[in-house]
């Protein structure tokens, strides 16, 4: 019989790229806002509802939902549905497992490199380094302490701090690669900001490795080995689009005034180290951002 994974955000590049790489293995189901398919069940946030048929004989769960934290500008407004969307949904889930007396085998959580926070440095931040100060930091804190209290109903509880996610079915490339299309690709500030990175089918990968390894507990940064710049991300796509790319830089005073606190997103990020999923025996498929602009913009 085959094992029950309940996946929220349901409609997110990684939630959809998983389920096509591994509903032949599992039996899936998906919490959705609106049910329009198969295996598919309603739950509303801030009504506090979750469609309790969705819970039964689950064994693992795989948090993904959470609001596109760069779609836009972070009114405080805009900020409450970034952290309702992550935290609010995590600690509404548990409550649900809980009254249903539900145990898990693993509880599984998204949440992001920002939890270092976006200060420029040349250090190389690993899961045992403290948590920033700045608004994602924040979020991240809080997300990871809901999913911290899963321990009481989970056997284990694993969380991944993804860095930027590259896929070729959109998300944060198809917005890279669009100015460079039609020969305007800048960088944005300085370009010397570090880009921390994972290809979608490795994050995928790296998810469904955490299931199977029964050893395998805790924290763990979703990101690519290999440390570039921003810079390097920007030619790398025109290298693979066989575009120019020699627009001048965008100064980093024009961004701040456009994207407000949102800025800190292109403008600044850190080294991540990925050594703890690999000494956990993982092996990545795409470890350069070479082969992941080969693999995703071909595709695309």
């Amino acid at each position: 019989m085959k094992e029950t994974i309940l996946i929220t955000g349901a409609n997110g590049l990684v939630a959809r790229k998983f389920a096509e790489k591994y509903s032949e293995g599992y039996a899936l189901r998906f919490l959705t806002r609106k049910k329009f398919g198969k295996n598919e069940y309603e739950w509303d946030i801030e009504k506090e509802y979750v469609d309790e048929k969705a819970l039964e004989g689950v064994d693992y769960v795989l948090h993904l939902a959470g609001t596109n934290v760069g779609e836009k500008r972070w009114t405080e407004k805009r900020k409450q549905e970034i952290f309702s969307s992550r935290v609010n949904s995590s600690q509404l889930l548990l409550s649900k497992l809980k009254e249903n007396n539900h145990s898990l085998k693993a509880y599984i959580s998204a949440s992001g490199v920002g939890y270092y926070g976006n200060v420029p440095t040349d250090k190389i931040f690993t899961e045992e380094d403290g948590i920033g100060t700045d608004f994602l930091a924040k979020l991240c804190g809080k997300w990871e302490g809901v999913a911290c209290e899963y321990l009481s109903i989970s056997q284990r509880i694993l969380i991944f701090r993804f860095g930027v996610v590259l896929s070729d079915n959109g998300g944060a490339l198809l917005k890279l690669k669009m100015p460079i299309k039609y020969g305007l690709g800048a960088n944005l500030g300085s370009g010397n900001s570090y880009f921390p990175w994972i290809h979608i089918d490795d994050l995928c990968k790296m998810i469904h490795f955490s299931i199977q390894q029964h050893d395998m507990n805790g924290v763990y940064n979703a990101v690519s080995p290999e440390v570039i710049t921003m810079d390097e991300v920007n030619r790398n796509i025109a290298r693979c689009m066989k575009k120019p790319f020699f627009m001048p830089n965008i100064p980093s005073c024009l961004v701040k005034l456009v994207l407000g606190e949102m800025s800190s997103l292109l403008l600044t990020g850190n080294k991540i180290s990925a050594e703890k999923i690999i000494d956990a025996g993982f092996v990545f498929d795409y470890p350069t951002i070479g082969q992941a602009m080969d693999s995703a913009l071909l595709r695309a």
